[in-house]
């Protein structure tokens, strides 16, 4: 027998599917939202925890660093104070007030995403470029004068430096030890920078194309994120490398 067919006469519609219902629904949200996110706010959510967990495996990898530090150091105490005794105090300082001017710019762009400021977006963006820049022309200055006192770890390394700074029972061995630890350390440490420079301005560039406002600024805040890490490193580098014990002359002798 045929099966009945469905009246035609006035009543109520057949509920619509489950998915298509979302599909409509999904069709009324920002252009910007992805078909697997129900809204602007669980995509940013669910944005932010995936940066968090990679952010997760970037202290751990740092933390594999700091624990060689920690080690080394409990092992040669006076070789770490010698090797600290060469680094320029007030360069590595200039670099910690650069990269905090940095972060506060960096939260700046993302508030005036937040608001739907373009100029705002875009001005503070290229300013923690810039400060991003400034960094890294800084320690190229540091890195040249290591060269230039051979205090590189391999083949040509010297104390002679250390010994003119008054350090004169530094040991070659260990002391090479601290700058290992110290090139690696700040090395990585500068090559997440560019990384964030680089991402700095993709972000700059849709900024500027006026991709976010109120509604969409997930990328901003993201890499927001990655820049605060990295600023972040940075304050425990300078403390445990530049500030190992009072080294500063008085009267021809180091302290």
């Amino acid at each position: 027998m045929a099966e009945p067919s469905t009246p035609l006469g006035p009543g109520p519609l057949p509920a619509a599917p489950h998915g298509a219902a979302v599909a409509v629904d999904h069709a009324h949200h920002h252009p910007r939202l992805q078909h697997h996110f129900y809204s602007m706010e669980q995509q940013l959510e669910a944005s932010i925890l995936g940066m968090w967990i990679f952010l997760v495996t970037e202290i751990m990898f740092f933390g594999g660093l700091f624990m060689a530090y920690l080690v080394y150091r409990t092992m040669y105490p006076q070789a770490w104070l010698d090797g600290s005794a060469a680094l320029d105090v007030p360069l590595g300082a200039l670099n910690t007030a650069v990269l905090i001017c940095s972060s506060l710019t960096m939260v700046l762009s993302v508030r005036a995403a937040q608001v739907g400021s373009r100029r705002g977006q875009i001005v503070n963006l290229i300013l923690t470029i810039l400060f991003g820049t400034t960094f890294l022309v800084v320690k190229y200055f540091e890195y040249a004068a290591k060269f230039e006192h051979h205090l590189i770890p391999g083949p040509h390394f010297s104390v002679h430096y250390l010994e003119e700074l008054g350090r004169t029972g530094a040991d070659p061995f260990s002391t090479q030890l601290f700058f290992s630890l110290y090139f690696i350390m700040t090395g990585i440490h500068a090559a997440h920078m560019v990384v964030g420079i680089v991402l700095m301005l993709i972000i700059l560039a849709m900024a500027w194309r006026g991709k976010f406002g109120p509604k969409y600024y997930g990328p901003v805040e993201v890499s927001g994120l990655y820049w605060h890490f990295v600023d972040i490193v940075w304050i425990f580098l300078f403390p445990l490398l530049y500030l190992l014990g009072a080294h500063f002359s008085a009267g021809g002798a180091a302290h």
